[in-house]
Order: C-alpha cells, then structure tokens, then sequence
C-alpha cells in the first residue's frame, strides 16, 4: 500500500511520528511528475498536490507548518524553481523554507542506501535567514510536516528531520507524492518512531 507509513522491507528507522506518500512512482504519476519537474509544467503543481492533500490528511491534521526539502542555490537557479516548495504551496498550512543546503550533494538517484545518507549527511540546516522569533513561533514546539516530491531510502528526509528536532520542533512528519524503489527489493527507509497519531 503506497499510503501506509510501514514497509514490511524497510530497514532502520526515520524519525518521523507520521508519513504519507501518494503513491508508487511508477507508470501516470512518474510521467507527471517528470513533466512537472523537469519540464517546468508548474500548473500541474495544483493537481499533484490535491494528490498529496488526500493521501496525507492525517498528516496536515493540526500541523502548524509545511517545510519543503531544499535545493542547493545553483540547483534552483539552473531548473527554475524547487518542486517542493510548489507542492508545499497548495497542501493548506502555512509553508515556511526553514531549511538550507549548506553544501551541494550528488544526485541521490544514482547510489545506493548507504551512499545516499553520505552523501547527504551535514547537508542541511536551519536557513541563515530566519530569526530566532521567527523559529520560536513556527519550529520550536511546533508540528511540522516535511515535504518533498519522491522519497526512496529516507535519507534526505531524515537528515532534514533530524535538523528540525534539533531546533525544537516538538513532532515530524513526512508527507511525499510518490515513493520510489531502490533496486529491486528495497523500499523505502519509512518506520516511523511512535507519535500521537501513528497508527498502530
């Protein structure tokens, strides 16, 4: 089921309380996403995120605020703008880009499980730009959900995670549109910790 938050070929753990993703990147959805990505089809941003609303309700449920995966300046720069953020911007809480990669990574598409979390480990941090009242009123104690477009092993979304608990958000959750495969076997790295609302 690609909007259960367990696989029952995961590995380790990724500290979220609660995850939703909208489905298998595979077949309508992987050309979809594709288009949007990379060939900057922004208006198909609205219906990709309706996707996510419905397949992640229980995760916008009281969340105080959407935090999008973020690209690398020079990433951002050459595509045009960072899906996440568009996707973010149609979920309905209140979209903040607290995060910032401090250094550019190597595509993850590429590597393997191990190789991913290297390759982004220290990659990511609060953004320079906000300030300390603006961390205390959406981070610290707060819900956050942390958005991306595709999630495969969880290391991104875990290196953000980490960043965000760190800071003092008080609960993470992950909300992706679609989840892809690493290999044949491996799923993707989703075993949330027990939270409030993780279904048992």
């Amino acid at each position: 089921d690609p909007a259960s938050p367990r696989c029952p070929l995961c590995q380790g753990t990724l500290d979220i309380s609660l995850a939703r993703t909208g489905g298998a990147y595979e077949g309508p959805l992987r050309r979809l996403l594709h288009a949007f990505k990379y060939e900057r089809r922004r208006g198909l941003a609205p219906p990709l995120s309706s996707l996510m609303r419905h397949a992640g309700e229980l995760v916008l449920r009281d969340a105080d605020v959407v935090v999008p995966v973020p690209l690398h300046a020079w990433r951002r720069l050459h595509r045009g703008f960072n899906q996440a953020v568009d996707l973010a911007t149609h979920l309905g809480p209140p979209v903040l880009q607290a995060l910032w990669r401090r250094r550019a990574t190597a595509p993850q598409a590429p590597l393997g499980r191990r190789a991913r979390a290297r390759n982004v480990d220290g990659a990511f941090g609060v953004a320079p730009w906000l300030g300390r009242r603006t961390r205390r009123r959406w981070l610290e104690g707060r819900t956050v959900v942390v958005v991306d477009d595709v999630i495969t092993t969880g290391a991104t979304l875990r290196a953000c995670a980490a960043v965000l608990l760190a800071t003092g958000a008080r609960e993470v959750r992950l909300l992706t549109l679609a989840r892809a495969t690493l290999g044949r076997t491996a799923q993707d790295n989703l075993v949330p910790r027990r939270g409030p609302n993780t279904p048992t």
